[in-house]
């Protein structure tokens, strides 16, 4: 078949060479024209090559990654490092790194955004090599290449792992022709005059009619009607005769076809004003054979697909919007519709494209610049040193307006794609066109539930899921027709609920209707619920589990996995080869069409063929087909079925919520926001980010240009250069924010997603009403509240402010209530959703707004959620709990008023917004709910207590031994190096150290007599110990020249919040509390317990205030003129009554510890405890008379039954006194 066409050489249809011509690993499509990167970089060429005279061949990006596209000759030998360009005979343009590359490189061209189109042309007359991106020339990359005997160029491409392109080398009509160069392939020039003839009659006979006498008569094109005419019928049926072949090629469905189709619509107005498309699609069903309209319609709507993805932006987005005006002619069609519905949009096509719209990299040529003229960007910092905010001035007031102006220009002419894309899921959601089999609303529910299945288990190949950036725009736009057939519903049944009160009942999560696949349950798995609950479904929701089929579901399971995964791990890649047995859509692949149906391997041609017969895949296909199979009567239900509603509980109404098509769409968007719509949310803030960082380093430029000296001229130079730099940037930036704002970030963007965020509660608490079912439901639904909110709140923030939303107040209280009934709720098993709904609180009670609607939920919901807060701290993440206790907390204690830390007021925060950066917002009313419960509890608060001191006990003692680690290392006279992990643990046990601390004072504060009221059975103990861990404390930070001081003064990185202040004042905190601000006998017994124990220093104390020893002074001069720590020093931070009190306790410690040491009486060295060596033996165990004195055992008893000496069970302790000496 090889033909030698003048300067050409290779078979006439061009494909990429799967056979031999490739490196690496890669993925080619049905076609042989589109190819996916699989491995570190892969290379493949064309089939055919040429050798002289001008050819030409086009390349449409799919994804924008790293690539090098162009020509390499049959010599050139690629690795998995080279590629195209890196040969000597090889050249090739790199518009992700804007280079060309022929062995050594250049800067070359433009970038390149996914939905580009890259021409390639080599001209072999003169020896050149060009490239034009959507058909804008790049000028010539490289001239004389060589020529002669020989050397001949195939077109050559090199991707990295999950890039991918497709070819056109003439086998569609070029998008971009140009005079005098050839595609590689020759359009069918024979059957392309044969079409366009045909076509031509077509149009006469439409527009010629017989009037009755038998004359030919013109009418409007527009008002034809099939009227029955048989001479017309007939003829019609010849010409289809021939057409109709013809229209199944896809060169012919393009170029004659599509165009036809195009030109009708060209006239505007609705698509409703042009029936004749419906017509000709009539005409088509009529007179085509099935086979030929089933690949003529696939042909025409990937041909449309593809024009769509693959055209420019233009300022009024025309090319976008009249591709989508034709699929909707289309898609208006019942048989059409329903056709490729079922075989082609999800199963062939990626018809999710549909609904993207793509953002422009380059802003020149998508016209933004003549839509948005002006350009603008914040460039009021509100630092929280300068109060003062600067007016605008009235030159940028106007500049803001302009802005502001352009931006509404951009959103009117997006709003129209957008108000397209919505028409076209109607037409999918519309469930009355019951012509012909099922409604296309049950045939989309089904792929969609197809659809998101292969995006949520992970196990499905990469080439199957769906972009985030698509998944974004397909969740808002299905919110849309989602709602408007909701509403529409309302309105025909009374009723049914409004759209703004929807919710998803709670027995779609556990009556199997709805396929959640493998996603995890509150509860736990599926068929462990479905063990344990089977009593309460039957008692509740009336549903009877047969045990066979529990049986079945485990055994089953359990075969699948294995079968699959052991196929899996011995073929890796002929599983990938015979995916095209499944019929899946390939996301990555060619723009259009695309299951990865070939996989290429230069180290495994022969898997190409798979060993083994496909048994294990098609057992899969039957367990998935369930979805497949279900009508509309399993869905809706009829006569006394309840379709997917089945199994009511008592606590749901009887009246239906809306059509329960609806109910599964929308279970199907709250799925999508979690599998990658929120990610994507936040990773456009990107672009903000950056427009906020340039503008701060323009502003800084401008700065120090007004303050440049005259005389410095190349100073004065450089810097204009780089405010220049920075202008040009901004001004780009500032373009594209505003598109990313009016694609992503608009305010009707935001109304949907907070609309998703009412759903989730209002799903939430249907479903916790029915108590143990509640376990039933997905974790997703949690998750979706948590991040929905937060999304909101930090996503959408500067340009729409979420306090503008419709009940914005009564929500907040909501998702509050909800966070603070179920972080501790026992029907939920997973550790991540539980840590997650953990750190949602914690940063909920961060911010005063959402703080205040804390206090706004119901009194015994508050109470039992600082029950929770205060169950003891072991076997549970309570880390996470202490530090909602100290944000409660925070501005009420000792010195405790500051966000940052003194010592760290001059460096800049990397993010204002984070949690931990808010200015304190103390809550007295769950501080008073606290009081009450430890007050009133007996129980509760020893057992909490003990726990906070055990855990401070750990962390304080960790810390002191990570430091002295920390402090070897840096003393090693070899270049010291401490691992930055070691610095960040250390740093955090140190902060947890103080945030336990003033746990402990808080309790302290609130409820004084926990510790001192003795007639409580612990709080003797309790002060005890209290006394000990602050005495430890004290001595490790106060030590003259110590680890503490000489660590803190290496400021490391990692170890900044590591400083004297945040612990001293924690601690000085209690002690003021229990010796100053109770009454006399609270601080007698305080001062007695405090200095009885062993580890009790003076000078610590004295050390708060800058007291040092005289002795050391006198020793040391020079370390006189170092500044002490006092809390004398932090005036800003610290009162003076609170000063004048900490004075008062140092005096009164220093009587008390004068008078103590002069009534102390010598004891005997037996008559100690023998486990502290502290105190005189004063207790006797039952039954093994063992001594110790009351603190030990105390302590010992509270975590341990045994005896501490010889492990026999403790049943009682007496008091000992010693008998007299005789």
């Amino acid at each position: 078949s090889d033909q030698i066409v003048d300067g050409r050489l290779g078979p006439p249809t061009v494909v990429l060479d799967h056979t031999s011509g490739f490196e690496g690993l890669l993925l080619v499509d049905d076609d042989l024209l589109g190819v996916i990167g699989h491995s570190n970089f892969g290379s493949i060429r064309a089939t055919t090559c040429v050798f002289k005279g001008k050819w030409i061949y086009e390349v449409l990006i799919s994804s924008q990654g790293l690539m090098q596209i162009g020509w390499c000759t049959l010599n050139c030998r690629f690795n998995q490092e080279e590629g195209v360009g890196d040969t000597p005979d090889s050249y090739a343009y790199d518009g992700n790194r804007v280079r060309k590359w022929n062995v050594t490189t250049t800067n070359y061209g433009k970038s390149w955004a996914a939905g580009d189109i890259v021409t390639c042309l080599i001209n072999l007359d003169e020896g050149t090599i060009a490239f034009c991106l959507n058909g804008a020339s790049l000028g010539t990359a490289f001239d004389n290449i060589t020529r002669g005997a020989g050397m001949a160029y195939f077109p050559a491409i090199s991707l990295s792992f999950k890039e991918s392109v497709a070819f056109n080398f003439g086998s569609r009509p070029l998008r971009y022709p140009l005079e005098s160069y050839r595609p590689l392939q020759d359009p069918p020039c024979a059957d392309l005059v044969k079409a366009h003839k045909l076509l031509g009659y077509l149009k006469n006979v439409i527009r010629f009619g017989i009037d009755v006498e038998g004359k030919l008569v013109e009418k409007d094109i527009s008002t034809w009607q099939l009227q029955g005419e048989p001479t017309v019928l007939i003829t019609l049926a010849h010409i289809f005769n021939h057409f109709a072949p013809l229209m199944c090629k896809v060169y012919l469905v393009e170029d004659v076809l599509m165009n036809f189709l195009l030109s009708i619509l060209e006239q505007g107005g609705a698509v409703e004003a042009h029936p004749l498309i419906q017509q000709l699609l009539d005409l088509m069903w009529l007179l085509m054979e099935e086979y030929e309209v089933h690949e003529c319609l696939k042909q025409l709507l990937m041909s449309l697909l593809r024009a769509y993805r693959f055209s420019p932006i233009v300022p009024d987005l025309g090319l976008q919007i009249h591709y989508l005006r034709l699929t909707i002619a289309v898609l208006k069609h019942e048989k059409s519709r329903k056709y490729l519905l079922n075989n082609v949009l999800f199963d062939v096509l990626r018809s999710v494209v549909f609904f993207y719209i793509k953002s422009p990299l380059r802003v020149e040529e998508a016209g933004l610049q003549e839509l948005i003229p002006t350009t603008w960007w914040p460039n009021r910092f509100t630092k929280e040193e300068s109060k003062e905010v600067k007016e605008e001035s009235a030159e940028e007031r106007l500049r803001r307006r302009a802005y502001e102006r352009g931006c509404q220009r951009l959103k009117k002419r997006i709003e129209v794609v957008e108000e397209l894309q919505v028409q076209i899921l109607k037409l999918l959601l519309n469930n009355k066109d019951r012509g012909g089999g099922e409604a296309s609303r049950y045939i989309f529910l089904n792929k969609f539930r197809k659809f998101l299945q292969e995006n949520a288990s992970n196990r499905g190949n990469l080439t199957v899921l769906c972009p985030p950036e698509y998944m974004v725009c397909f969740l808002h736009r299905l919110i849309l027709a989602l709602r408007f057939y909701w509403d529409d519903h309302k309105a025909k049944t009374p009723a049914a609920l409004d759209s703004e009160e929807a919710y998803v009942p709670p027995q779609l999560f556990y009556n199997g209707k709805v396929d959640y696949f493998d996603l995890q349950r509150l509860g736990g798995l599926l068929s462990h619920l479905k063990k344990t609950l089977k009593d309460d479904l039957a008692a509740k929701a009336n549903i009877l589990i047969d045990p066979a089929e529990l049986q079945a579901v485990t055994m089953d399971d359990l075969d699948e996995d294995e079968e699959s995964a052991v196929s899996m791990m011995q073929r890796p890649t002929a599983a990938l080869a015979v995916g095209g047995a499944l019929a899946r859509p390939s996301w990555l692949s060619s723009p259009t069409l695309g299951r990865a149906n070939r996989f290429l391997s230069t180290a495994a041609v022969s898997l190409m063929n798979p060993r083994r017969p496909l048994g294990s895949l098609e057992k899969i296909k039957v367990r998935t087909l369930s979805v497949e199979q279900r009508t509309e009567d399993d869905i809706e239900g009829s006569h006394g079925n309840e379709g997917l509603l089945l199994g009511r509980p008592p606590e749901e109404p009887e009246t239906p919520v809306t059509e329960n098509s609806l109910l599964e769409i929308l279970d199907g968007i709250v799925m999508m926001y979690n599998l990658s719509v929120h990610q994507q949310l936040g990773k456009m803030v990107g672009v903000s980010d950056d427009v906020n960082e340039y503008a701060m380093a323009l502003k800084d430029t401008e700065e120090k240009i007004s303050r440049c000296p005259k005389r410095r001229r190349d100073i004065h130079e450089e810097l204009l250069k780089s405010q220049k730099v920075f202008s040009e940037k901004l001004n780009h930036l500032s373009r594209r924010l505003a598109w990313i704002n009016v694609t992503i970030y608009s305010k009707e963007k935001m109304q949907d997603i907070y609309w998703l965020l009412r759903v989730c509660i209002r799903t939430i608490e249907h479903g916790d009403r029915t108590g143990s079912l509640f376990a039933f439901m997905p974790e997703f639904y949690l998750s979706v509240a948590m991040n929905s909110y937060s999304a909101l709140k930090n996503y959408f923030s500067p340009v729409n402010s979420m306090e503008e939303l419709p009940g914005y107040e009564e929500t907040l209280t909501c998702l509050a209530a909800i966070l603070a009934k179920h972080f501790a709720d026992s029907r939920i098993v997973g550790t991540d959703i539980r840590d997650s709904l953990m750190q949602a609180l914690a940063s909920y009670v961060c911010y005063p707004h959402s703080l205040r609607a804390v206090e706004r939920i119901p009194e015994e919901q508050r109470i039992s959620m600082m029950k929770n807060l205060l169950a003891p701290y072991e076997q549970r993440p309570w880390a996470q709990t202490n530090w909602i206790l100290v944000r409660l907390w925070r501005g009420c204690g000792f010195g405790y008023r500051y966000t940052r830390l003194p010592h760290l007021l001059k460096t800049k925060p990397e993010d204002a917004n984070l949690p931990s950066l808010q200015k304190p917002c103390p809550s007295i009313l769950l501080q008073r709910h606290m009081a009450d419960l430890l007050r009133s509890d007996r129980n509760l608060a020893p057992s909490f207590l003990n726990s906070v001191l055990n855990q401070l006990n750990w962390a304080f003692s960790e810390f002191i031994g990570m430091i002295q680690e920390i402090q070897q290392a840096a003393e090693r006279l070899e270049r010291n190096f401490v691992d930055s992990r070691q610095l960040k643990v250390c740093a955090t046990c140190f902060d947890l150290s103080v945030s336990l601390l003033r746990v402990l004072e808080m309790t302290v504060t609130l409820a004084s007599e926990i510790f001192l009221d003795w007639s409580r059975p612990s709080s003797e103990l309790l002060l005890r110990r209290l006394a000990q861990l602050l005495n430890q404390v004290l001595n490790r930070v106060t030590a003259e020249r110590n680890l503490f001081d000489r660590v803190v003064n290496l400021r490391l990185p990692g170890l900044e919040s590591v400083d004297h202040y945040p612990i001293l004042v924690a601690v000085t905190g209690i002690l003021v509390r229990l010796l100053v601000d109770t009454d006399i006998q609270g601080a007698e017994r305080a001062t007695a317990v405090l200095l009885a124990d062993p580890c009790f220093q003076l000078r610590s104390i004295q050390y708060l205030l800058g007291h040092a020893e005289p002795s050391i002074l006198a020793a040391a001069p020079s370390s006189a003129d170092k500044r002490h720590f006092s809390l004398h020093n932090y005036t800003d931070y610290i009162s003076p009554e609170e000063l004048a009190k900490v004075d008062q306790m140092l005096n009164h410690l220093n009587e008390e510890s004068k008078q103590a040491a002069a009534a102390i009486l010598p004891t005997s060295e037996e008559d100690l405890c023998p486990i502290c060596y502290a105190h005189p033996i004063s207790a006797v165990f039952r039954p093994c008379t063992h001594k110790s004195c009351k603190a030990c055992i105390n302590q010992h008893l509270m975590n341990n039954k045994d005896c501490f000496f010889c492990k026999a069970t403790i049943t009682g302790v007496d008091d000992f006194t010693k008998p007299a000496s005789s």
